[in-house]
This record gives C-alpha cells, sequence and structure tokens, in this order.
C-alpha cells in the first residue's frame, strides 16, 4: 500500500472527532472514496464488500449508470425551482407511477419529502386532518426517525430517546408481536385493547402506524395475522393504517412494498430510502380521499421531491422493472437463508434466523432457551467482519441482531464470497471467547 495512503481513516476520524458532535454515531471507522454495485474502496484504497447498502439505500447498488445518468441529465437542465413555486413534469410523473404501484384501495395520490422522518411526520399529519382525531398507535420496537414526533412514535429508549423528551402527546405504543420473545398476537391484539380501556378511547385514534418489517427493531416480519386483525380493528373504529415502508419499500422484501405480502391494504405509505437510490426523497402515498384532507399550502416543503432526486428515483423504479430485482431479492434472501442456517448448525449461539425477500437477519442468544440474548457476540462479528472487509451493521432491542441488507444487483459469486467472510470471522470470534 501507498505509504501516504495509510493511516488516512485515523486522521480523517481524528478531524470528525474533532468537527463534528459525538451524537452523530458510525459503525465503522471508514471514509469511502468511491463504491460501485455492492463494492466500497476507503480512502487508503481498500476494497469491502457491502452487505449493508447503506442501510437499505442503495438497493439497485452504488452509482447504479442508469441512476447516475439521469441525474447527470437533470443537473444539466435544472437543479432547484421549489416544485410548491415552479413545478416539474418529473415530481409528477413520479407520483403517477409510484399511485399505480401502491397497493392501497381506490385512487391514491402522492407527495414527496427528503427524508423518512419527514414522510413519517406527513403522514401523521395527513391523518390527524383526515380523521380530526390526534392519536397515533405505534409499536414496541418501532424505528420511525428521529425528530421529536417521530422520536415519540419509535419504539426504543436507548440511544435515540436518552435525554430528549418531553415528547408530542397523544401517542400510545402496543406489544409487537415477536413469538421468539414471547409475545404473542393475541397479546398484541389485547395490548391495543388495554390502549382503549385505559388511555385514548378509539374514536379518539387518527392511526395505527407500524413497519411490515422492524428495522432497528430486529428485522421481526409483521406476521400477516396481525395485519389482518389490525385492519378489522382499524376499520371497526374508522382508524387508519400507516404502512411504515421507509427501509422495507423498493423492492427490498421481493415486493415493491413489503406489505403487500399480507394482502391487507394500508391507509397511507410511507418510503424513503431505496426510493432515491442514493439521492434524497421519501414519498407519502395514499388513498385519495384520504390526501386530500389537508388544505393547499399544508404540504411540501423547499427541497421536498428535488428534481435531481425524482429524476433518481424514476431511475430505481425503471431499474427495479427492467432487472426484476423483486425476483432478485427473493433469490438473494434465499441463498442467504440456506448460508446462515448452515453456520447455525454449527454454530448454536444462532437462535434464530429469519427474513422476507433481501432483508435478512441472525439473532445471538447464550441458550438455548433464547432468554439471555448474547450483544457481545454481534460486536465482535461486525468488528471481525470489518477487519476481513465485509461491512455489516447490527440491530434490535438487546443488540443481538446481525442484519443483512445487500444491493439488490450483487451477483452470486459476491454475495458467497462475503459470505465466506461472514463465516470465517463468526469462526474467529467464537474462537477468541472461547
Amino acid at each position: 500500500m501507498n505509504q501516504a495512503l495509510q493511516q488516512q481513516n485515523a486522521h480523517m476520524m481524528a478531524r470528525r472527532s474533532a468537527a463534528l458532535p459525538r451524537g452523530v454515531g458510525q459503525a465503522h471507522s471508514l471514509f469511502a472514496s468511491r463504491a460501485k454495485g455492492a463494492e466500497l474502496w476507503d480512502v487508503e484504497g481498500r476494497r469491502f464488500i457491502d452487505f449493508v447498502a447503506g442501510i437499505a439505500v442503495v438497493n439497485t447498488g452504488h452509482c447504479h449508470p442508469k441512476v447516475v445518468e439521469a441525474a447527470a441529465a437533470q443537473m444539466e437542465a435544472f437543479t432547484h425551482t421549489c416544485f410548491q413555486v415552479v413545478a416539474y413534469d418529473g415530481y409528477v410523473t413520479l407520483a403517477e407511477r409510484l399511485n399505480a404501484l401502491a397497493p392501497v384501495a381506490g385512487p391514491a395520490k402522492s407527495f414527496f419529502m427528503s427524508t423518512g422522518a419527514e414522510a413519517v411526520e406527513n403522514a401523521v399529519k395527513v391523518a390527524r386532518a383526515y380523521t380530526g382525531r390526534p392519536g397515533i398507535i405505534a409499536f414496541n420496537g418501532a424505528f420511525h426517525g428521529r425528530t421529536c414526533m417521530t422520536l415519540g412514535l419509535t419504539g426504543k429508549v436507548d440511544p435515540y430517546k436518552l435525554r430528549m423528551g418531553p415528547f408530542p402527546a397523544e401517542i400510545y405504543h402496543a406489544p409487537f408481536p415477536c413469538e421468539l420473545h414471547g409475545t404473542s398476537i393475541d397479546e398484541a391484539i389485547h395490548g391495543i385493547e388495554l390502549l382503549f380501556k385505559n388511555d385514548i378511547e378509539p374514536a379518539r385514534v387518527a392511526a395505527f402506524i407500524i413497519e411490515p418489517v422492524q428495522g432497528e427493531g430486529g428485522y421481526y416480519p409483521v406476521p400477516t395475522e396481525l395485519l389482518q386483525r389490525l385492519r378489522a380493528l382499524a376499520d371497526k373504529h374508522g382508524i387508519l393504517i400507516i404502512a411504515d415502508e421507509i427501509q422495507t419499500g423498493m423492492a427490498r422484501t421481493g415486493k415493491v412494498f413489503a406489505i403487500e405480502h399480507s394482502g391487507v391494504q394500508p391507509d397511507i405509505i410511507t418510503m424513503a430510502k431505496g426510493l432515491g437510490g442514493g439521492f434524497p426523497i421519501s414519498a407519502i402515498i395514499g388513498r385519495a380521499e384520504v390526501m386530500d384532507a389537508v388544505s393547499p399550502g399544508g404540504l411540501g416543503g423547499t427541497y421536498s421531491g428535488s428534481p435531481l432526486a425524482c429524476a433518481a428515483a424514476l431511475a430505481v423504479l425503471d431499474a427495479v422493472e427492467e432487472e426484476k430485482l423483486c425476483e432478485r431479492a427473493v433469490q438473494i434472501g434465499a441463498r442467504m437463508q440456506a448460508r446462515l442456517r448452515d453456520m447455525a448448525s454449527w454454530a448454536p449461539c444462532i437462535g434464530d434466523v429469519r427474513g422476507l425477500g433481501a432483508m435478512v437477519a441472525f439473532e445471538f442468544f447464550h441458550d438455548a432457551e433464547h432468554t439471555r440474548p448474547a450483544p457481545e457476540i454481534t460486536k465482535a462479528l461486525v468488528a471481525e467482519a470489518f477487519k476481513r472487509q465485509l461491512l455489516l451493521l447490527s440491530c434490535g432491542s438487546y443488540g443481538n441482531v446481525i442484519r443483512l441488507m445487500t444491493p439488490l444487483t450483487l451477483d452470486d459469486a459476491l454475495l458467497e464470497e462475503g459470505f465466506d467472510v461472514l463465516e470465517a470471522s463468526l469462526r474467529a470470534v467464537l474462537a477468541a471467547q472461547g
């Protein structure tokens, strides 16, 4: 390695520490110089296999040629007008295409923001405007963002909510059904009924908000039965369902929207991450009559639905369709789960392997009864894999889950290479821990 490149990451991390507040976390002590597909090179010239994809953002891979070309062409035309001042075709075309894809009842309408948290905040605004009700029910373990409203909805304290309160009123949490950790579907529904009995009457609840697969909470797919029963409760009481598809959307689970697996139709859907292929954009999509509840001027933002991001998102939709990335997600997920189950055969600390499409996770425990989570194994595995130039990310309420979210464009050879590194890393961790 060129001597001038050595220690560049350490030098830049020192600069980062001096310039940024410590609240801005970073999973790996690494600075990128370039990336392509499912590979990333750091400022010291080392190649990494990327099993993180910018937290399920570059589903189409780093620097997908169609996305780069579309953004570059738009940049030549104009970079900004503010859609609420001067409109442009890309915004409307993107809305039309998403409306046609959205699994909601009847005609759909969409509008765009810049981040996932903004999408969730605006979904709550729309739900409250349509119903005239204040209450929102979320679920334990959920992650919906880091703004004050979305932190209130988020069902995990450390590190997101520490010393951040108070949070907005009229937000409630129900148990999330997870058999692995001892919560059944019946108990989750009973928890909602207790909220109705003890905290807020159904007539004051605007919406349930739920991730079809919990993201930060541990990559737990929501049981279809829970979604069906939630839909029945919502219909009975005039409550809306918001499907938070920020991390699950855009082919990640083998469908454009993860909730499609259940057949349940939400009233509002939020998207971000994979939608822009690396460009910041989020979407709020919903039933037309619901979306029209807000008065003109009540929705929007200066950079929301920027022309560059809309062009990129349209290219992402093209790539998903033309390259059959929903089908590819299913194939990737099957291969990942097969390798993980093989690893579990010799590593009994892997207590569970699960996933929906290419949204796959495995969870570590100290015991076969799954009563003692093992976050130290997770932490050590992320660090060991990093040494071997594989990027991983953990999650879960107990910090004991590894989530895999590779770009959907990676080929089988690179996927297997990454898993060879993952397997070697776990063997090294377990050997070191005796």
